[in-house]
């Protein structure tokens, strides 16, 4: 995972300038500790920190088009790069092996047509941007023209920011820290956006049918139908999702899965230990450098999910490593936690925390990648809550806002708390292809009324490659299964820290998303004492939520009413060890 960051519509160069850049740059080396670089010319800075994974001998950045007149800093992985670079044989020359240098042939090919008169720029811009599959985040400046373009995945899942300064400077970074003090006012750069200096705003490019409405309703009257289509899709979703992961598994130093023992993360890691014999090559027949997958889980001792990581990587035959944490291990790294993850939101910070540990232990055995299965629960449902969904088409819509929202919260958790010790985590479930799979499937195969269990689809999907037992675990969320006293010891220590006469006054504190309960005031004054600024502030989002819900989905049961607790044992009659 590496980090960028970017200084455009600069008036007049100069060393102090320059100099500004690279401490902005320094606050997020953590992101890429391997190699830093810098451009500064014409009215830009592009400066970049990086963390080798694919071409890790001549894929240094900031990139460079052959005739030196193109310069890119990008974070993140082009896993489609082969297909890409193939179709420009004889009409780009590319300098290196780096997956990112794609995105330098693919501006070069459109910068004359979107100058034409009259041309559909949105169009051209969205055809570029919809032919790169991966997880990214880039700045391209075209010296020639002095333009500037800026893009994010669709989904969110690596982190970008942008600022502006009053001088009309716009900036871009990895992460807040670099702008906090930088600039007068940033926000988070929105998910499945570009930003063409020519038009000077966010311009989105990742639009879907099933963002509008549930595709392939039924009338639930044709049972037989109903179940053809069931087995059908199930097989869509089995192989769709081989696919992601056997295409994500590109690279070229040693990788691992983060098992938890939950449905998800093990039906990841069985795919990937399937594929994990061979690099994943053109033809897939290469032996692999490291001939052994790694898994990892972290927990407190007898915590729900290692016994069942543990029984997974058995099964599957993994190199499995079970960390444990202390307690007090944790509540010493909240700190630094908050500071790297950059939100003061309680689910969040709750497991960011073990997996802050984890990724630690992993960056020292000398893996530098992993896979998980974030994702599952926003796509298919997976929450307990969502066993409340009256109709399929609530049930849907609310899959659409988690996906909208996930780069404020698991996506964040998972790249910020694996980037603070220089680990890359890809997310399978949130390929672009998987999910217009997914996605568009009838959602009344998803729902989960009652005590019918969730996910059914993926678990009926992969039953074949993974324990019964596992199969058929009810949901359990990563805060809560690394152990229910790990949750039960943060609202005790935060309760006892906050007193009711601060939380009486914590709108005049905070103003901005004012805490709603003590251990959100308790998180939000380590923030605020790292990232001070009103911008900070609202680049997090603060809303009541039950086992992590979105506000709108509150109104599906009269006892989520006036309720804030993001833990799945919230909901009452679901969970298994409910309150």
């Amino acid at each position: 995972m590496c980090g960028i960051v970017s200084i455009f519509n600069i008036e007049e160069q100069s060393e102090e300038l320059r100099q500004k850049a690279l401490r902005m740059s320094k606050t997020i080396r953590h992101r890429g500790p391997d190699w830093s670089g810098i451009y500064s010319g014409g009215s830009a800075i592009l400066a970049h920190e990086r963390l080798s994974i694919v071409d890790p001998e001549s894929g240094s950045q900031p990139l460079f088009s052959p005739d030196g007149k193109l310069v890119l800093a990008v974070n993140g992985e082009i896993y489609n790069h082969k297909e890409i670079r193939k179709s420009y044989e004889g009409k780009f020359q590319f300098q290196t092996g780096s997956d990112c240098e794609v995105i330098l042939a693919l501006w070069n090919d459109i910068r004359e047509p979107l100058h034409q008169p009259g041309t559909d720029s949105e169009g051209i811009l969205t055809q570029m941007m919809e032919r790169l599959s991966g997880i990214f985040a880039f700045a391209l400046y075209d010296i020639e023209s002095n333009e500037f373009i800026i893009g994010r995945d669709p989904i969110g899942v690596i982190p970008l920011y942008i600022g502006y300064d009053n001088d009309g400077k716009v900036y871009v970074a990895s992460e807040l820290k670099a702008l906090e003090g930088q600039c007068d006012r940033y926000e988070p750069f929105l998910p499945g956006h570009y930003y063409w200096s020519k038009e000077g705003k966010m311009q989105r490019y990742y639009k879907r049918d099933w963002m509008e409405k549930p595709l392939n309703l039924t009338d639930g009257t044709d049972a037989a139908k109903k179940s053809f289509g069931a087995a059908e899709e199930t097989e869509d979703i089995r192989q769709a999702l081989r696919s992601a992961v056997k295409q994500q598994l590109m690279s070229d130093v040693p990788y691992a899965v983060l098992l938890s023992g939950g449905l998800d993360s093990s039906v990841i890691s069985a795919i990937a230990q399937s594929f994990a014999e061979h690099r994943i090559e053109d033809d897939s027949t290469t032996k692999a450098w490291w001939p052994r997958l790694h898994s990892f889980a972290v927990g407190l001792k007898g915590a729900p999910d290692l016994a069942k990581a543990k029984l997974v990587a058995d099964h599957i035959g993994t190199v499995h490593h079970e960390i444990n944490y202390t307690i007090q291990e944790g509540l010493d790294a909240i700190r630094d936690v908050i500071y790297f993850i950059e939100t003061y939101d309680v689910t969040t910070v709750r497991a960011s925390t073990p997996m802050y540990l984890l990724a630690r232990v992993i960056k020292s055995m000398g893996i530098k990648m992993v896979l998980s299965g974030e994702g599952a629960d926003e796509i298919f449902g997976g929450y307990l809550y969502f066993h409340k969904a009256p109709t399929a088409k609530d049930f849907h819509e609310e899959t659409v806002r988690k996906l909208s929202k996930l780069h404020l919260y698991d996506c964040l958790r998972a790249n910020k708390s694996l980037s603070a010790w220089g680990v890359e985590g890809r997310v399978p479930f949130l390929d672009k292809d998987f999910l217009d799979v997914a996605m568009r499937i009838n959602p009344e195969l998803k729902m989960c009324p009652g005590k019918t269990m969730e996910k059914k689809i993926v678990r009926e999907a992969f039953s074949d490659m993974l324990p019964e037992e596992i199969v058929w675990r009810q949901k359990e969320q990563f805060s809560d299964g690394v152990g229910y006293s790990w949750i039960d010891t943060l609202k005790k220590i935060t309760s006892e820290a906050v007193s009711d006469e601060q939380m009486a006054h914590a709108a005049e504190r905070f103003p901005v998303n004012p805490p709603q309960n003590k251990e959100e005031y308790y998180y939000r004054s380590i923030f605020a004492e790292h990232f001070p600024s009103e911008s900070a502030a609202k680049c997090v989002p603060s809303v009541p939520s039950v086992a992590c819900s979105t506000a709108e989905a509150l109104a599906w049961d009269e006892a989520f009413k006036n309720m804030n607790d993001p833990s799945g044992r919230a909901v009452a009659g679901v969970h298994e060890q409910c309150y």
